[in-house]
């Protein structure tokens, strides 16, 4: 009897040692078939979101395009720069409160002795009053005094004359045709480690009262020529002008620079030389 206990006992533990490993048999290829489903799935899904991915780029790719067409390379700002440059003066006095006033100027015209700059008004403001502060204007280093000839508050021009002659004088652009909406502008300022500093942007209006622009103008700026990729003026930047009865935020308004002929500036025939 003890013998067969034995033996049955023998054999129902081979019995629940088989069932046993069968049973882990199973739940290792379960486990087996699931981590080769989630690997496959992984697989799939980074397929998928690789294949997104480059589809997302190539759509960004292709809307700015657009966009880049209106950037204009670095090789055109460093030639705009370079033509521009021996034109283009910075500006820097004192307001009516005693603090700097800064802003840029550019040649017009110039004689044997003596030169006609374009600026801000509101930059040399304090000086178109008795007595005022000096105005200087600035070219790497060297500063010289200036003399303010004339002013218009409401178009945000002065005229200032530099007893320096054989300067070039930038040109105007020509009115006819007038500048279109979307096309590309840029701003100078006098002051910059290399001669000047530029800005770009896009003009957003066109009408009778100016051009409406989206360049960044820095205090710098106002002042400067606004010109068009081959570098003729199509107005003064400014940071004041506000022909609606309200200021901007982010977009601005130049004057035409013919609007000086009618405001602080004679010209010969009603337009500025080169007009």
């Amino acid at each position: 009897m003890i013998l067969a206990l034995a033996v049955g006992a023998a054999f129902s533990g081979v019995i629940l040692y088989s069932y046993y490993q069968y049973r882990l048999d199973q739940t290792d290829n379960q486990v087996n078939r699931l981590i080769s489903g989630y690997s496959q799935a992984f697989r799939n899904a980074e397929a998928q979101l690789g294949a997104q991915t480059n589809a997302a780029k190539a759509q960004i790719q292709a809307q700015l395009a657009p966009l880049r067409q209106l950037q204009a390379q670095a090789s055109t700002l460093t030639a705009l720069v370079k033509k521009l440059g021996p034109s283009v003066f910075f500006v820097h006095t004192l307001d009516r409160a005693g603090q700097p006033s800064v802003g840029s100027a550019f040649v017009v015209s110039s004689s044997a002795g003596r030169s006609l700059l374009l600026t801000s008004y509101a930059t040399v403001e304090a000086a178109t009053t008795s007595p005022g502060p000096p105005v200087y204007v600035q070219q790497g280093a060297i500063s010289t005094p200036v003399t303010v000839r004339s002013w218009d508050p409401t178009y945000d021009l002065a005229l200032i004359v530099l007893a320096r002659g054989h300067l070039p004088a930038l040109s105007p652009a020509p009115s006819n045709p007038a500048p279109a909406l979307g096309e590309r502008v840029f701003a100078l300022s006098g002051l910059g480690a290399g001669g000047g500093s530029i800005s770009q942007g896009a003009i957003t209006e066109v009408s009778a009262n100016g051009i409406e622009f989206n360049t960044p103008i820095s205090a710098a700026f106002q002042g400067g020529p606004l010109v068009d990729s081959t570098g003729r003026v199509l107005g003064v930047a400014s940071r004041s002008y506000a022909p609606l009865g309200f200021a901007s935020d982010g977009v601005w308004f130049a004057p035409y620079v013919s609007a000086a002929c009618q405001r602080v500036l004679s010209c010969p025939g009603g337009s500025l030389p080169g007009s």
